[in-house]
């Protein structure tokens, strides 16, 4: 399943330079993972009912084009792969003119709340990555 928020870029998120400060398109990032959970049928209440969490590993990201204060920016967000504890979505950004901004791929793991460690994907999670990709 993909998804896709909008967004408006506001004065508090732009940096000396006059466009997106880098690390708030890390959180425009979660802002839509956290949309993709909650669409996909597993918000965080749900997970922690059965004593897991997920947390981010790692975020590959590239950044391809400026975005200025008041633009309007499209969040993608779609499941990549899955590995026995770990899974990968990927992410994009778009501007109001449809090009390209930003790219990542976010490589989440899911744990025990309890114990803290890593566990295999619940299966209210995996079975997001067993159909094919879509595009």
């Amino acid at each position: 399943m993909k998804t896709e928020i909008e967004i408006e870029v506001r004065p508090t998120e732009i940096d000396v330079m006059g466009h997106v400060n880098n690390a708030k398109y890390i959180e425009y990032l979660e802002w839509g993972r956290e949309d993709w959970y909650n669409k996909a049928g597993i918000p965080f209440d749900e997970l922690q009912a059965i004593g897991i969490g997920t947390v981010v590993a790692r975020i590959e990201i590239d950044y391809r084009k400026e975005a200025r204060l008041g633009e309007r920016l499209l969040i993608k967000t779609q499941p990549h792969s899955k590995g026995r504890t770990s899974y990968l979505l990927q992410q994009q950004i778009f501007n109001q003119e449809d090009q390209l901004v930003t790219e990542a791929i976010v490589t989440g793991v899911t744990i025990s709340l309890e114990k803290r460690k890593s566990v295999p994907l619940p299966t209210i999670l995996a079975e997001h990555f067993t159909r094919e990709r879509e595009r």
